[in-house]
């Protein structure tokens, strides 16, 4: 099986222990259910109070470093984190999947969490894989074996209680409550209702491969110091990529793929750009000002054309100080007026539009005739969106007209659920007329002739969702901190 790392405690049915019931062993099922019922709720409360007192540490130690903290991870606090791990993903180089992992779970969570305490645990190297970005690129993805994601959880589980305390307002990616949708919102809020009109769309090279572990160290420091904790974050800094059977080792970057990886990218931008700009650039600038952050996608925003100008040639310096760099062909300074003198964009600029988490931001007219801000779904996301509807109907057109049926109507409920915001119909409403269209090109693909006119009859007895508006923004102005 590999390392000590990726062990798993098999057992046979005949192995396996049984719990005595409540009162003697003539209790019924529905008593042993009612007291792994109660059970269960003493050990979430233990949990939830658990999850209290760490957060109420850091809030109350505001910048101070905090070296007792693995004392809270036991056996509960494990299997909450294997609760919490996906368990559909691709397994890692010891290939154990997640049902594998869980057939004698206590077992296995016992030995875990002993390695993890004695330092015994080794962090298994992870498999590189790629997937496809939308220039065309490869974006490389790190897949941890099955074991080490629970471990990485049950880290992730304790860092968040504390930087959660610290985190800014303006981050909104991988966090617990937040959501790209509240990102959006609080963007267009700051457009329509703060005068911002002069936007920097920044983006930094390759920013999951270049993280200095130096910076990020020194950035842990300042916060958490217990040994436990920074041991296992040392160790999975350190596990190396396996690809094409060879093992590589890096001095930057986190895998893009591992659990914990967007909480330590989170920490860093935490430190090089939210407080910066919070604590640095915005006294200093005359007009109002916002900064959008997800993950390593952000927005910074301005009233004043001038101070966007300073920012922008700060920006590239103070990144620099810790190793990380602009994009010089994707970071864009944009002319986001919706009245220009002449019609003109400002030379200086690099177009009056941006994508920003998948939504092309343009001014246009309300059905009262004001302006107003759209995000429209970005055309290179449409045109994924489709051509992935396609390759699916494509490759599964011989299966039963209900099962195409049921994934279709999956997919494009997943569809409206992310790109169904205020202002968005039309692309909306494209998108389902499209579909419709795609599914009747490969069904007629099949070996017979499949007529528009018995394809509607198809879609009478199996109808597929309308467009719908899933988020809708409100009209109340929230002020700009």
């Amino acid at each position: 099986m590999g390392s000590r790392s990726a062990l798993i405690v098999l057992v046979t049915l005949g192995n396996r222990t049984r719990r005595d019931p409540i009162e003697g062993r003539g209790a019924s099922r529905g008593e042993n259910r009612r007291r792994e019922t109660r059970e269960r709720t003493l050990s979430l409360t233990n949990l939830s109070t658990k999850r209290q007192r760490i957060a109420e540490l850091a809030r109350s130690k505001r910048g101070a470093a905090l070296s007792t903290l693995h004392h809270v991870i036991d056996l509960e606090w494990m299997k909450e984190a294997f609760r919490l791990t996906r368990k559909d993903g691709a397994p890692g180089i010891d290939g154990v999947t997640a049902a594998e992992y869980a057939e004698n779970l206590e077992a296995n969570l016992l030995d875990l969490l002993d390695r993890i305490k004695s330092g015994r645990y080794q962090a298994p190297p992870v498999r590189r894989a790629y997937i496809p970005k939308a220039d065309g690129s490869r974006r490389p993805l790190g897949l941890p074996t099955f074991e080490d994601k629970v471990a990485q959880r049950a880290i992730v589980m304790v860092l968040e209680l504390i930087y959660e305390q610290d985190f800014l307002p303006c981050s909104y990616g991988f966090r617990p409550g937040r959501s790209a949708h509240q990102a959006l919102h609080a963007l267009r809020t700051g457009f329509m209702s703060h005068g911002l009109r002069w936007v920097i769309d920044l983006d930094i090279v390759k920013y999951f491969d270049s993280i200095s572990h130096s910076h990020l160290r020194s950035f842990l420091d300042q916060r958490v110091t217990d040994g436990v904790i920074r041991r296992m974050i040392d160790k999975w800094l350190k596990a190396g990529v396996l690809e094409d059977g060879r093992l590589s080792h890096a001095n930057t970057g986190s895998p893009q793929g591992g659990v914990i990886s967007p909480l330590l990218a989170n920490i860093v931008l935490h430190h090089v750009l939210d407080e910066w700009f919070e604590s640095e650039v915005r006294p200093r600038l005359k007009g109002r000002c916002t900064l959008v952050r997800y993950a390593d996608d952000a927005v910074l925003a301005f009233e004043v054309r001038l101070d966007a100008e300073r920012v922008l040639a700060a920006l590239g310096k103070r990144l620099g100080r810790y190793e990380l760099a602009l994009h010089p062909a994707k970071t864009r300074f944009v002319d986001f007026r919706f009245k220009r003198p002449g019609g003109q964009t400002h030379p200086k600029t690099d177009g009056t539009t941006f994508t920003f988490l998948g939504f092309c931001h343009v001014w246009g007219k309300s059905q009262k005739g004001k302006d107003v801000v759209r995000q429209v779904t970005g055309k290179d996301r449409y045109a994924r969106a489709l051509a992935a509807v396609s390759a699916w109907c494509r490759d599964n057109r011989h299966k039963l007209i209900p099962e195409q049926h049921t994934h279709l109507v999956a997919m494009m409920r997943g569809h409206y659920a992310y790109y169904g915001i205020s202002g968005n119909s039309r692309r909306l409403s494209w998108y389902a007329d499209t579909v419709p269209r795609i599914w009747q090109k490969w069904l007629a693909r099949r070996g017979s002739r499949f007529p528009w006119d018995r394809f509607k009859d198809l879609l009478k007895r199996h109808p597929l969702p309308a467009a719908r508006i899933v988020h809708h923004y409100s009209a109340v102005s929230e002020a700009l901190p």
